[in-house]
């Protein structure tokens, strides 16, 4: 498994490994902190071959992409309204890893932990000719998504 620590949350790790995570673990859960837009029109993991959905809540909000300041009240909400208990692994994504981290850090600080981020994201890092979806992340991985 390729993971590494961080010191505000319990550490990165790419995609497939995430997968296995969500797939081993029947309390952890998929937070996806892309915005609406991407959501959309880029696609969204599909957990439903483990008999999961993920939860989708924006850190920062589209159009503006200010950081919402209400994401750790929200998304706690939402943790407990489906009935997710502290202490279960919680697994964040977005585009490329960035959002994720610090969505990770923010619900490891309200004590939501284990936190992991997913460092190589959805679409994976930029490849040469500056194209996402290639060289790595979920959709270059060949987990599971599906495009609404």
């Amino acid at each position: 498994m390729s993971y590494q620590s961080g010191a505000k949350y319990a550490g990165d790790m790419l995609s497939t490994d995430a997968y296995g995570i969500l797939a081993g673990d029947p309390t952890s859960t998929l937070v996806d902190v892309r915005t609406q837009a991407e959501w959309a029109y880029v696609g969204v993991p599909d957990l439903s071959s483990l008999g999961k959905t993920a939860l989708f809540v924006e850190w920062q909000r589209f159009p503006s992409m200010q950081v919402d300041e209400t994401f750790v009240a929200r998304l706690s909400t939402m943790l407990e309204t489906t009935g997710v208990k502290r202490g279960a692994p919680l697994v964040f994504i977005c585009r490329s890893g960035a959002r994720s981290r610090h969505a990770a850090t923010a619900m490891t600080a309200a004590g939501w932990a284990p936190c992991f981020n997913v460092s190589d994201g959805f679409e994976g890092p930029l490849d040469s000719w500056r194209h996402r979806g290639v060289t790595g992340g979920w959709k270059a991985g060949g987990l599971p998504w599906a495009q609404t």
